[in-house]
Protein backbone atom coordinates (compact mmCIF):
# COMPACT_ATOMS: atom_id res chain seq x y z
CA UNK A 1 0.00 0.00 0.00
CA UNK A 2 1.26 3.50 -0.83
CA UNK A 3 1.89 5.89 2.05
CA UNK A 4 -0.84 8.44 2.61
CA UNK A 5 -0.19 12.18 2.58
CA UNK A 6 -2.23 12.60 5.76
CA UNK A 7 -3.17 10.37 8.63
CA UNK A 8 -6.27 8.33 7.99
CA UNK A 9 -9.50 8.48 9.88
CA UNK A 10 -9.75 5.55 12.27
CA UNK A 11 -13.06 3.73 12.58
CA UNK A 12 -12.91 1.88 15.88
CA UNK A 13 -15.54 -0.86 16.09
CA UNK A 14 -15.56 -1.91 19.73
CA UNK A 15 -18.41 -2.63 22.12
CA UNK A 16 -16.34 -2.35 25.31
CA UNK A 17 -16.16 1.31 26.33
CA UNK A 18 -13.00 0.79 28.43
CA UNK A 19 -11.16 -0.82 25.51
CA UNK A 20 -12.35 1.98 23.22
CA UNK A 21 -11.06 4.62 25.64
CA UNK A 22 -7.72 2.81 25.88
CA UNK A 23 -7.29 2.89 22.10
CA UNK A 24 -8.20 6.58 21.93
CA UNK A 25 -5.79 7.35 24.79
CA UNK A 26 -3.01 5.43 23.03
CA UNK A 27 -3.46 7.42 19.83
CA UNK A 28 -3.36 10.66 21.79
CA UNK A 29 -0.32 9.54 23.79
CA UNK A 30 1.40 8.44 20.57
CA UNK A 31 0.67 11.89 19.13
CA UNK A 32 -1.22 10.54 16.16
CA UNK A 33 -3.36 13.44 15.05
CA UNK A 34 -6.14 11.57 13.30
CA UNK A 35 -9.88 11.55 13.77
CA UNK A 36 -11.23 8.50 15.57
CA UNK A 37 -14.85 7.52 15.00
CA UNK A 38 -16.38 4.90 17.27
CA UNK A 39 -19.08 2.33 16.49
CA UNK A 40 -20.21 -0.22 19.06
CA UNK A 41 -21.04 -3.10 16.67
CA UNK A 42 -21.05 -4.11 13.03
CA UNK A 43 -24.49 -2.70 12.28
CA UNK A 44 -23.52 0.72 13.60
CA UNK A 45 -20.20 0.54 11.72
CA UNK A 46 -21.99 -0.17 8.42
CA UNK A 47 -24.31 2.79 9.01
CA UNK A 48 -21.31 5.06 9.65
CA UNK A 49 -19.45 3.76 6.60
CA UNK A 50 -22.47 4.23 4.36
CA UNK A 51 -23.33 7.65 5.76
CA UNK A 52 -26.73 6.62 7.09
CA UNK A 53 -27.81 9.50 9.31
CA UNK A 54 -24.31 11.00 9.34
CA UNK A 55 -21.44 11.91 7.05
CA UNK A 56 -19.71 8.79 5.68
CA UNK A 57 -16.21 8.04 6.93
CA UNK A 58 -13.78 10.05 4.80
CA UNK A 59 -11.03 8.23 2.94
CA UNK A 60 -8.37 7.28 3.68
CA UNK A 61 -9.53 5.32 6.69
CA UNK A 62 -8.55 2.25 8.62
CA UNK A 63 -10.76 0.01 10.72
CA UNK A 64 -9.81 -1.34 14.14
CA UNK A 65 -12.24 -4.16 14.78
CA UNK A 66 -13.22 -6.27 17.75
CA UNK A 67 -14.53 -9.73 16.83
CA UNK A 68 -16.99 -10.46 19.64
CA UNK A 69 -19.77 -7.89 19.63
CA UNK A 70 -23.56 -7.95 19.97
CA UNK A 71 -25.94 -7.72 16.99
CA UNK A 72 -23.26 -8.04 14.27
CA UNK A 73 -19.85 -9.39 15.21
CA UNK A 74 -16.51 -8.80 13.56
CA UNK A 75 -16.49 -11.71 11.13
CA UNK A 76 -19.97 -10.87 9.84
CA UNK A 77 -18.88 -7.26 9.33
CA UNK A 78 -15.72 -8.28 7.48
CA UNK A 79 -17.76 -10.57 5.22
CA UNK A 80 -20.18 -7.74 4.48
CA UNK A 81 -17.35 -5.33 3.67
CA UNK A 82 -15.44 -7.80 1.49
CA UNK A 83 -18.56 -8.41 -0.61
CA UNK A 84 -19.21 -4.67 -1.12
CA UNK A 85 -17.14 -3.12 -3.97
CA UNK A 86 -17.09 0.24 -2.15
CA UNK A 87 -15.42 -1.28 0.93
CA UNK A 88 -13.71 -4.48 -0.25
CA UNK A 89 -10.27 -2.86 0.01
CA UNK A 90 -10.66 -1.46 3.54
CA UNK A 91 -7.61 -2.03 5.74
CA UNK A 92 -8.96 -3.92 8.76
CA UNK A 93 -6.93 -4.60 11.88
CA UNK A 94 -8.52 -7.01 14.33
CA UNK A 95 -8.14 -6.08 18.01
CA UNK A 96 -9.56 -8.95 20.02
CA UNK A 97 -9.34 -10.93 23.22
CA UNK A 98 -9.30 -14.16 21.20
CA UNK A 99 -5.95 -15.88 20.90
CA UNK A 100 -7.66 -18.88 19.28
CA UNK A 101 -5.84 -20.13 16.17
CA UNK A 102 -9.20 -20.75 14.46
CA UNK A 103 -10.17 -17.08 14.86
CA UNK A 104 -6.75 -15.96 13.63
CA UNK A 105 -7.01 -18.28 10.60
CA UNK A 106 -10.57 -17.13 9.84
CA UNK A 107 -9.42 -13.50 9.98
CA UNK A 108 -6.44 -14.16 7.71
CA UNK A 109 -8.73 -15.90 5.20
CA UNK A 110 -10.72 -12.66 5.12
CA UNK A 111 -7.58 -10.67 4.24
CA UNK A 112 -7.26 -8.63 7.42
CA UNK A 113 -4.20 -6.38 7.55
CA UNK A 114 -3.34 -7.42 11.10
CA UNK A 115 -4.52 -9.53 14.02
CA UNK A 116 -3.65 -8.25 17.48
CA UNK A 117 -4.63 -9.81 20.79
CA UNK A 118 -5.57 -7.19 23.38
CA UNK A 119 -3.84 -8.95 26.27
CA UNK A 120 -0.57 -8.94 24.31
CA UNK A 121 -0.91 -5.21 23.67
CA UNK A 122 -1.89 -4.26 27.25
CA UNK A 123 -1.06 -0.55 27.52
CA UNK A 124 1.67 -0.68 24.86
CA UNK A 125 0.09 0.05 21.51
CA UNK A 126 3.48 0.17 19.78
CA UNK A 127 2.62 -3.15 18.11
CA UNK A 128 -0.51 -1.63 16.58
CA UNK A 129 1.24 1.56 15.51
CA UNK A 130 4.07 -0.44 13.92
CA UNK A 131 1.53 -2.51 11.98
CA UNK A 132 -0.23 0.64 10.78
CA UNK A 133 3.10 2.13 9.68
CA UNK A 134 4.06 -1.05 7.79
CA UNK A 135 0.89 -0.64 5.76
CA UNK A 136 1.60 3.03 5.09
CA UNK A 137 -1.37 4.10 7.18
CA UNK A 138 0.49 6.18 9.75
CA UNK A 139 3.39 8.57 9.38
CA UNK A 140 6.88 7.23 10.15
CA UNK A 141 7.97 7.49 13.77
CA UNK A 142 9.72 10.75 14.54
Amino acid sequence: MVAQTRSPTVLLVEDDEIDAMAVKRAFKKGRFDCPILHATDGIEALAVLRGEGCEPVPRPFVMLLDLNMPRMGGFALIDELRSDPDFADVAIFVLTTSNDDRDRSAAEQRQVAGYLVKTQIADDYTILFDALRRHGLMPPQA
